[in-house]
């Protein structure tokens, strides 16, 4: 599934851009420029699973470096100072990984 079939490409493309140059991204800014907040936890549930590279139910750390790749081809990889931030902030529950319930809740926060 196309992560455009869930979010609008110019959101897209606005929220890639603003975090083009490495270590400025910012989960909480990112998802609000590219209209995640505001979608129901279904499509949150469809953005998972795009994410979810591996379909092992969870995002991994590896998966999170390439992330922004996951919204559009031409994102850039976060930087493993990005990665690290990104996964501490989500993962609640300290096994190392986000689980759907940590994702939705970090897209709401």
């Amino acid at each position: 599934m196309a992560m455009s079939s869930i979010l609008n490409a110019d959101d897209i493309k606005k929220a890639l851009d603003a975090f083009a140059v490495a270590d400025s991204f910012d989960h909480k800014k990112f998802f609000e420029i590219v209209g995640l907040k505001s979608k129901s936890p279904d499509d949150v549930k469809k953005v998972f699973t795009v994410l979810d590279a591996d379909n092992s139910g969870f995002i991994e750390e590896e998966e999170l470096k390439f992330v922004l790749k996951g919204f559009a081809k031409d994102g850039r990889d976060l930087t493993d100072k990005e990665t690290k931030a990104f996964l501490k902030a989500a993962d609640k529950d300290g096994d190392g990984k986000i689980g759907i319930d940590e994702f939705a809740a970090l897209v709401k926060e």
